[in-house]
């Protein structure tokens, strides 16, 4: 499928962090924190207006492939990809936001929840899918479900994932890797906790390699 190669440094590791920034000043410790931690790759939501700055901060530092999330327009997507969004992922199907990603060459990895919506996706081209929210709609067994009719589709579970059943995730064959964001907690960053982070991101990257 056309979205994979340009996926791998983002799910290198299999942990990819997605953050909610506040302050476009806390990017750069953060990226700190992140590589320090043994992370490659992040996604910066655009739930907050410090979401581009942000974006365009952590790009300029060369370290990281940086993408944005929570992508909801055309006109979004354009913004991000502007400031250096590596790859786009979107809380939803978004045909629009689809077709900028691609018309740019770039990663797009578009949200599901149903059978019909990842067939969606396989009809645009793309065989990575995010699944969303992960723990709400079933978890792990609830993937192990879909991947078996959809057998090329491979799944960034995302959505109320924590440290407890994360292996229990990477387990399962056709998931790529985790999006996660306890790591990376808005009270963390808030309180420039850096160095819990970097723990943090340790722990979630062992427990990574160990569902392997």
């Amino acid at each position: 499928m056309t979205n994979v190669h340009g996926l791998e440094q983002m799910t290198l590791g299999r942990v990819l962090p997605v953050v909610v920034l506040d302050d476009a000043r806390h990017a750069d410790p953060l990226g700190d924190a992140l590589v320090d931690g043994g992370l490659t790759a992040v996604e910066v939501t655009l739930r907050t207006a410090a979401g581009l700055d942000a974006i365009r901060t952590l790009a300029a530092r060369g370290d990281l492939a940086v993408g944005a999330g929570t992508v909801l327009t055309a006109e979004q997507a354009e913004q991000a990809i502007a400031a250096g969004a590596r790859f786009v992922v979107t809380p939803g199907f978004a045909p629009a936001v689809l077709r900028v990603c691609q018309q740019a060459a770039v990663p797009v990895v578009p949200g599901v929840a149903t059978a019909t919506e990842i067939q969606m996706a396989l009809d645009a081209g793309l065989g990575v899918v995010k699944f969303f929210p992960a723990q709400q709609l079933g978890g792990a067994t609830m993937i192990k479900a879909l991947a078996a009719p959809f057998r090329q589709v491979r799944f960034i579970p995302t959505g109320g994932i924590t440290a407890a059943v994360i292996a229990e995730y990477l387990a399962v064959p056709a998931v790529l890797a985790v999006g996660a964001s306890w790591m990376v907690a808005a009270d963390l960053i808030a309180g420039e906790q850096w160095e819990e982070i970097s723990s943090r991101t340790r722990a979630a990257l062992a427990a990574a390699g160990g569902a392997a």
